[in-house]
């Protein structure tokens, strides 16, 4: 599915998240495309466990005293298998489509951080979007948004 199409489903299912559409249509949206755009590929697989809540792994930066809880996207099952390292029947690689993943993103308050291993050759360098970059550039569509005379509108 195109990028534009996953938004579009976006924008229809914005009663489903008690969304105005037009806020994700003018606000949300061209964030999520900003974002998509600067990656490779229109979906990625995400483990997560039987219940279908994501996996979060902590990493930790010792010389900033600093721990990030983090998602990795992969762009294939078996990627995610092997970034895993071991066969877990309680894990499964789901397939989500880069606008959703993203729109997952600004909600998760518990996530810091998407990983995105966009090279099958090398899953020990990634794409990183941090939720709080991402949050504050949608917020600030909102803000413009609603700043907008009801006439022009």
């Amino acid at each position: 599915m195109t990028l534009d199409r996953q938004l579009e489903v976006l924008i229809n299912d914005a009663a489903n998240y008690g969304v105005p559409p037009v806020v994700i249509e003018k606000a949300i949206a061209p964030v999520l495309k900003m974002f998509a755009t600067q990656l490779q590929h229109l979906e990625y697989y995400i483990l997560q466990n039987l219940e279908e809540d994501w996996v979060l792994t902590t990493i930790t930066n010792p010389q900033l005293q600093q721990n990030k809880n983090v998602i990795y996207a992969f762009v294939s099952v078996q990627d995610a298998a092997r970034f895993s390292g071991k066969s877990d029947p309680n894990l499964i690689a789901m397939s989500i489509p880069i606008a959703q993943l993203l729109f997952r993103l600004f909600s998760l308050q518990e996530v810091d951080s998407i990983i995105f291993l966009e090279a099958s050759h090398n899953l020990s360098q990634g794409v990183e979007i941090e939720r709080e970059h991402l949050s504050e550039l949608i917020q600030q569509q909102i803000k413009q948004l609603s700043s907008v005379p009801p006439d022009i509108a």
